[in-house]
């Protein structure tokens, strides 16, 4: 029985990300932390929902920084006999309760912003210069994490993007009501502009929820076909069949696959492992195998285990 254990990872390359990226989220968490509470402040004295929502997605916003902050600084812990795979899971964990709290104050904000409709109150135009600072603080936080950070491939710093975009069209949302209440004295643009923030927050808050539940899940990578890897390597030369291959990721970035594959007699099978996992390395960017190699009468052991 051959078994074999493919690991390897680029450690600078990932290294490097890993700095950016914690480098680029304490800038960014540091800024929107300082401008949620000003924006706190301004919402109260100017009676504003739509300034308060802002400020309560800037509150998620800095919330989803710090708590991916503390995802990275934990997932540089080590692995131990406890936690095999060390704490690289917490980002997804984090990601996911991440997702979770956005839908929350979305349905708050829902429910806020129907009870001002019933009366619209009297907003002061201070709220104007509010919005447009908040505005521009979102801007110069999502361009340092676009620039800075590895968003493409990482799901708990792209979950603190969307985040920021989401305020960013708050901010625009907020600009507008306090343009149209200071040239029309349009109260109600307030509860609006705040309804057009919750229904963003809402979508963000469902797709990092349900990105961060697929993989809790151990569900396939998204980006990984799971028929196309059965196929390449049940097609290897010398493999017969392949049974209990499961595909699924640890963290952002970092896909794992385990599985049996059934070879004929005379077969290398030290040579076929190497091939094997050469070929999910280089189609598929898969690092992390772990490969069983059995012959034919195991196979046919499998199928009876099975049947019964």
């Amino acid at each position: 029985m051959g078994h074999h254990h493919h690991d390897h990872h680029d450690h600078h390359g990932h290294h490097h990300h890993h700095t950016n990226n914690k480098k680029v989220l304490l800038i960014s968490f540091l800024l929107i932390f300082t401008f949620m509470i000003v924006e706190v402040i301004g919402g109260i004295l100017t009676n504003s929902l739509a300034l308060l929502s802002d400020a309560a997605h800037m509150l998620s916003d800095a919330f989803a920084l710090g708590l991916s902050l503390f995802a990275f600084k934990l997932s540089e812990k080590m692995s131990n006999s406890e936690k095999t795979y060390g704490y690289k899971r917490f980002e997804i964990l984090a990601a996911f309760i991440n997702g979770i709290t956005l839908v929350a104050i979305s349905i708050y904000i829902f429910w806020e912003a129907y009870n001002r409709f019933l009366e619209p109150p009297n907003v002061s135009g201070m709220m104007l210069w509010i919005a447009t600072i908040g505005f521009l603080i979102n801007i110069i936080v999502a361009f340092i994490l676009i620039k800075g950070g590895d968003t493409k491939n990482n799901l708990n710093l792209r979950s603190a993007l969307l985040h920021v975009f989401g305020d960013l069209l708050g901010s625009v949302g907020a600009i507008v009501a306090g343009l149209l209440i200071l040239f029309f004295n349009w109260n109600i643009a307030d509860p609006i502009a705040s309804v057009l923030v919750a229904i963003l927050i809402l979508i963000s808050g469902y797709r990092v929820t349900s990105d961060s539940v697929h993989i809790l899940m151990e569900g396939t990578p998204t980006h990984l076909s799971f028929e196309e890897i059965e196929t390449k390597l049940t097609n290897m030369e010398g493999v017969i069949n392949i049974h209990d291959l499961h595909v699924w990721t640890i963290t952002s970035g970092f896909p794992a696959l385990s599985c049996h594959l059934v070879v004929e007699e005379n077969v290398d099978r030290d040579h076929l492992l190497k091939k094997a996992a050469k070929l999910l390395e280089d189609e598929f960017s898969i690092e992390h195998s772990t490969i069983q190699i059995e012959g034919a009468d195991a196979d046919i052991q499998h199928h009876e285990d099975n049947c019964n």
